[in-house]
């Protein structure tokens, strides 16, 4: 989808900021440095890594970059197909915040939730807080991506719609400032990951069928 080195949902806040910061210089060369300080902050978490995405048919990729938050098993009778594995990604705002397809699928639904604003690193955030569920029909079932806001990032991005097909590790959406992800498996996939671990999205294997 968004294959540009910089996510172009950062093209209005480095516009406004922009003109802010040479108004603010012709009245006090001072006063331009927090708008300039802003941009540079935009230019760093917008920034939108191309990666060397190594398809495997039998492995889970990591959505998102981030820190496992929790691991659990769940039930999504609406989505999915019984019970399932959900593994929460905690974003902060250094970490990149593209979403990612964890395989190869096409786009069988999509559900946009509006909630509450809660730090994302709550437990109770994922029922309470904004969300958009994504939910891809692979060769091993449903995979269900859900998208979370947290209490900085207020605006959840999904350039995916019902019926796109895409390839493993590609970008279909991104939540600026600050979030959550959640990937849910299906149980015949073997976790590979523990909580607290380090996940890089389209690279860091998820779970893998076995």
């Amino acid at each position: 989808m968004n294959n540009f080195l910089l996510a172009k949902e950062s093209f209005p806040f480095l516009a406004v900021s922009g003109i802010i910061g040479v108004i603010l210089y012709l009245i006090n060369p001072w006063a331009s440095l927090l708008p300039g300080i802003f941009i540079l902050f935009c230019l760093f978490f917008f920034r939108n890594p191309n990666r060397n995405i190594i398809s495997d048919a039998k492995a889970a990729l990591s959505p998102a970059d981030g820190v496992i938050m929790d691991i659990t098993k769940a039930n999504d009778a609406e989505r999915l197909d019984g019970e399932v594995w959900k593994v929460t990604i905690f974003l902060s705002i250094f970490n990149v915040h593209f979403n990612r397809t964890p395989t190869e699928g096409v786009v069988e639904s999509i559900s946009y939730v509006p909630g509450k604003f809660f730090p994302a690193f709550k437990s109770h955030a994922s029922g309470l807080n904004e969300r958009n569920y994504v939910v891809f029909n692979t060769q091993f079932g449903r995979i269900m991506v859900c998208q979370i806001t947290g209490f900085i990032a207020r605006r959840i991005v999904c350039w995916a719609k019902k019926g796109d097909a895409f390839l493993q590790g590609e970008r279909f959406g991104m939540i600026k400032f600050g979030s959550c992800t959640e990937i849910y498996l299906p149980l015949k996939y073997l976790i590979l990951v523990k909580k607290g671990d380090k996940v890089k999205g389209g690279l860091t294997v998820i779970g893998r069928i076995d």
